[in-house]
């Protein structure tokens, strides 16, 4: 890519878009990457029954008669902006494995809101 920043995600082909529908059957997309298979998703959407992300895991990462594809890009969008920030490491007291300084458990928040009437 000539004066510009290269890919920093291609899966040749690895994502799938499976596309699902009552009358035509089944249809799938290979797809190069997340971007493109969103891409897919939303061009489709409404002209099938269900549509599905599939990762090159072979494991259904998005299906359209769970969640709606822009809430699902949202979430996507923010949990690559998480992986590629560093983020200070953080020591739950509770034992949440999902629980980071950037994105507190409930218990650290109720914690911290606490600790800040005490002093």
């Amino acid at each position: 890519m000539p004066g510009g920043l290269d890919p920093t995600e291609e899966y040749d082909g690895s994502v799938t878009v499976r596309l699902l529908d009552d009358s035509s059957g089944t249809r799938e997309i290979q797809c190069s990457s997340f971007c493109a298979a969103i891409e897919t998703v939303e061009e489709h959407q409404y002209s099938v029954t269900v549509a599905k992300i599939i990762d090159r895991d072979d494991n259904v990462v998005f299906t359209s008669a769970d969640m709606d594809i822009d809430d699902w890009k949202t979430e996507w969008e923010h949990a690559k902006r998480s992986l590629s920030v560093d983020v200070d490491e953080y020591d739950c007291p509770y034992d949440d494995i999902a629980c980071f300084a950037d994105n507190l458990c409930v218990q650290c928040k109720m914690d911290k809101v606490q600790s800040q009437y005490r002093a």
